[in-house]
C-alpha cells in the first residue's frame, strides 16, 4: 500500500496548528540537533508555522560543534527556518563542577545533563516568546525508553511520536531533505563516538519490524523487550498520593 505522504502532511499541519490554538501560542521553538528526527520535527513545523525556531544547543560533545551543527544550519537552509546558538558547554560544566560537591556523579547522570539543560534553554525560550516546544522523539525510541525523562522527552506536543526511524527517513526522502541527515548514522550526539545503535545492541531496522510487524528473534526481542519493561516509569505519569498509583 501506497503511504499518501502529502495527506498525512497535511494532518500533521492541522495537529500542530490545533496545538498552537488550544494553547494561544504565537509560535513554536525546538531542538535543531542536525538528526534526522529535528529535521522532519522542523520541516513540519516551518509548514504549519511561519514563526518557527530552531535552537542548535551544543553541548560537551565536540561532534556538536561541527558535524552536528553543520547539517542542522544545512537543513534550516534548505527550508528557511530561523536558527539560533545556544552554547551550553560552559552552562554543562558549572552544574558538574557545582553537583562535585555534594555527590559523585555516575556516567549515566552525566550523559543525562546535556538532554535537561536543552529542554530548559527551550521552555526559557518558549515562555519569552510565547511558544509551544515541539518534541523530536520517534515511536522507536519510545518503545525503548531511549530518552531521557524531563529532558528530551518533555515537550508540548510530538509530530512525529507515532513514527518509526525507518518511517522517518522515508518520510525525509519523501521530502527532499538534505543527504547529509538521511545518510548520518543515528545518534543522541551525547558523547564523541557515540551511536543509537551500538549503545542499544539492536538495529533499527530489527527493532521497527518487530513493531511494524512482530516479526524478530529470540535474542533481539529479548533486548527490545528488556529496554521496554525498564523504562516503563519513563511513559507513564508520575505517581501521586491519592490517585492509585500509576494509569
Amino acid at each position: 500500500m501506497t503511504r499518501d505522504y502529502e495527506q498525512e502532511i497535511q494532518n500533521r499541519i492541522a495537529f500542530i496548528r490545533e496545538a498552537l490554538s488550544a494553547a494561544q501560542a504565537e509560535g513554536i521553538v525546538y531542538g535543531n540537533s542536525g538528526g534526522k528526527d529535528s529535521a522532519l520535527v522542523g520541516i513540519l513545523c516551518k509548514l504549519a508555522c511561519a514563526n518557527t525556531v530552531g535552537l542548535i544547543m551544543p553541548c560537551g560533545s565536540q561532534r556538536n560543534y561541527r558535524e552536528d551543527m553543520n547539517d542542522a544550519l544545512t537543513v534550516a537552509r534548505r527550508y528557511e527556518i530561523e536558527t539560533r546558538v545556544v552554547d551550553l558547554t560552559p552552562v554543562r560544566e558549572a552544574l558538574i563542577n557545582a553537583l562535585a560537591e555534594t555527590t559523585t556523579l555516575p556516567e549515566r547522570a552525566l550523559i543525562n545533563i546535556a538532554p535537561r539543560l536543552r529542554m530548559t534553554a527551550l521552555y526559557a525560550v518558549a515562555t519569552s516568546e510565547n511558544r509551544l516546544v515541539a518534541g523530536t522523539g520517534n515511536r522507536s525510541e519510545g518503545y525503548l525508553g531511549y530518552f531521557t525523562k524531563w529532558g528530551d522527552g518533555a515537550y508540548d506536543f510530538n509530530p512525529i511520536a507515532d513514527l518509526t526511524v525507518t518511517e522517518i527517513y522515508a518520510f525525509l526522502r519523501y521530502l527532499q531533505a538534505p543527504e547529509c541527515v538521511i545518510s548520518k548514522t543515528p545518534s543522541a550526539g551525547l558523547f564523541d563516538g557515540q551511536t543509537d545503535e551500538g549503545e542499544l545492541g539492536v538495529t533499527y531496522r530489527v527493532l521497527d519490524e518487530y513493531l511494524l510487524t512482530g516479526v524478530v528473534n529470540e535474542r533481539d526481542q529479548a533486548i527490545i523487550e528488556r529496554y521496554h519493561a525498564a523504562s516503563k516509569h519513563k511513559r507513564t505519569p508520575p505517581l501521586e498520593y491519592g490517585k492509585g498509583g500509576r494509569p
